[in-house]
């Protein structure tokens, strides 16, 4: 019997991307899938091929999922996601004695955002600003970092350059992830004297796969069972999640994107 053929796609974000994917191909071949992976500079890209039916899957950051289900009319589909990407927080830090204790405290300050289209980074930290009453312009004002636009914020650099000028002084407040927050709490890189959280989101979720319209059934089952059975204690898969930041596949959710696809209205993203 053939293999099933799938093209994929993914947003090299960093280096490690093809090193990732040639991983996942690999043993994808063991389980009767030809894997063809087409590489894009930035999600919008991926989102036009993705709704257009010219690949069958991709690897979508959480704007990604949301920019393909408005643009497919609710058509695209959705598969499985890491880990790691569900229920996720992000965290607004400001300096321990700047008096600034609760979301409220932050009408009138300068706050310093990722990326203009990172979700975890300025996305849902302005929606939950705004479900708080303070909005952007007018309640507060916003100063984004924006490294690498069209990634989505699928790098740090928004948030470490935030983060700086918080430090510096420059900011009132800074946004990043609470992963992130704790990461540069446990390398030095915040010292939780000095830096403090402020505020906190609710709960989201990540980077998750996209389906194309009308990807067939039977192709979507064999790579889900072939995502599933991807093993932490094998050395070559191992390798793999750790790239990407995970232990397991899991089935993927809709429900962990409302704040995203909530704030992408508020602010007329799209």
């Amino acid at each position: 019997m053939a293999n099933k053929k799938i093209k994929l796609g993914a947003v090299l974000y960093s280096p490690q991307v093809t090193v990732v994917w040639n991983i996942i191909t690999k043993y994808f071949k063991t389980e009767g899938i030809d894997l063809e992976c087409v590489f894009f500079k930035d999600y919008r890209k991926q989102v036009k091929s993705l709704v257009a039916g010219e690949i069958d899957v991709a690897w979508n950051s959480p704007l990604a999922y949301v920019e393909a289900n408005i643009k497919s009319d609710g058509k695209c589909g959705y598969s499985y996601m890491r880990d790691t990407d569900q229920d996720r927080k992000s965290t607004f830090l400001v300096k321990k004695d700047s008096g600034i204790k609760s979301v409220e405290d932050l009408k009138g300050k300068t706050i310093g955002f990722g990326a203009i289209d990172s979700p975890q980074a300025r996305l849902i930290p302005l929606e939950y600003l705004h479900e708080n009453g303070l909005e952007s312009g007018k309640d507060f004002t916003e100063k984004t970092f924006d490294v690498d636009v069209g990634l989505d914020g699928d790098h740090e650099g928004g948030e470490v350059d935030a983060l700086k000028a918080l430090k510096a002084g420059e900011i009132d407040a800074s946004v990043t992830t609470e992963i992130n927050r704790k990461n540069w709490t446990m390398d030095g890189t915040i010292d939780d004297n000095q830096i403090v959280v402020a505020a906190l989101t609710g709960l989201y979720d990540h980077c998750i796969f996209s389906t194309r319209p009308d990807f067939p059934d039977d192709s979507k089952e064999a790579f889900e069972d072939a995502l599933s059975k991807m093993d932490y204690n094998n050395p070559e898969h191992k390798e793999m999640m750790d790239l990407e930041g995970l232990k397991k596949w899991v089935p993927g959710r809709t429900s962990g994107f409302k704040e995203l696809e909530k704030a992408v209205d508020y602010l007329n993203f799209f």
